[in-house]
């Protein structure tokens, strides 16, 4: 059987007379973690909403698990899971009553209280949502997303606007939902974040891929080409000092 669970092929999306995705191809291989990184406007959003169904594809062909993306996007929904960048929730529902409400619309039945422990959202599991801080609310809608056991999970942005405590802990959780089997297709802005979770990432700027490999990779390549910079070896970082003093722990 074939290692690759998603595969790109020509991808092309265009507004107007802006080209977003310009004829991309790529693959994601099954279990990994799979990065793509570029600035604001390279197109990454837009390849995920391709791959999610969200987005109608202009070009090229997308298939997950064998199935093609355009011919069957109902399939797809059921084999994929998706948490946005912005995670919208009824402020007055309690978290079990959101599980319960997920889990129903894939035709299952699941235990709440399971799936919020699994996030470490157990002991909130009868608060509202308004009640939830920012790293909260991101577990939540994670654990919303795997409700129905998802075999590709993609995250945009998951760490944007949390404090270093919830974004440590939210790493976790990534190398948690890979290590159950699930494939993880991510965007970020943080480039520690990539090297910490990503198995490969794939760069994009004005809507092309320009670079793909490990990220150690790219960065051999890098200084195979000469590069240089001033480069003071610490053991640690600002952001180490401020989890050893205030705690690993979460703080909601």
């Amino acid at each position: 059987m074939s290692d690759i669970i998603v595969k790109v092929k020509d991808l092309k999306k265009v507004y107007g007379d802006k080209v977003a995705v310009d004829s991309i191809s790529f693959e994601v291989k099954k279990g990994e973690i799979f990065g793509i990184l570029g600035p604001n406007g390279a197109g990454k959003t837009t390849t995920l909403e391709m791959i999610e169904t969200i987005r109608e594809i202009d070009g090229g062909t997308i298939t997950v698990d064998g199935i093609n993306v355009a011919d069957k996007p109902r399939d797809i929904k059921y084999i994929i899971g998706v948490q946005p960048q912005t995670a919208s929730f009824m402020d007055k529902q309690k978290l079990t009553e959101i599980i319960e409400m997920f889990a129903a619309s894939y035709g299952e039945q699941v235990s709440p209280k399971k799936f919020l422990d699994e996030v470490q959202l157990g002991d909130s599991a009868n608060k509202f949502v308004e009640q939830l801080s920012g790293g909260q609310r991101q577990r939540l809608s994670i654990a919303a997303a795997l409700v129905h056991n998802p075999k590709v999970f993609f995250l945009d942005e998951p760490t944007t606007g949390l404090d270093p405590q919830a974004r440590r802990n939210l790493w976790d959780l990534v190398i948690e939902v890979r290590d159950k089997g699930v494939t993880v297709i991510m965007t970020t802005h943080y480039m520690e974040e990539a090297e910490v979770l990503c198995d490969r990432v794939a760069i994009m700027d004005n809507g092309k891929i320009i670079a793909l490999d490990t990220p150690k990779n790219l960065v051999r390549q890098l200084l195979s080409r000469g590069f240089k910079k001033n480069q003071v070896v610490e053991q640690a970082n600002l952001e180490d000092v401020f989890i050893d003093l205030t705690g690993k722990g979460l703080r909601d």
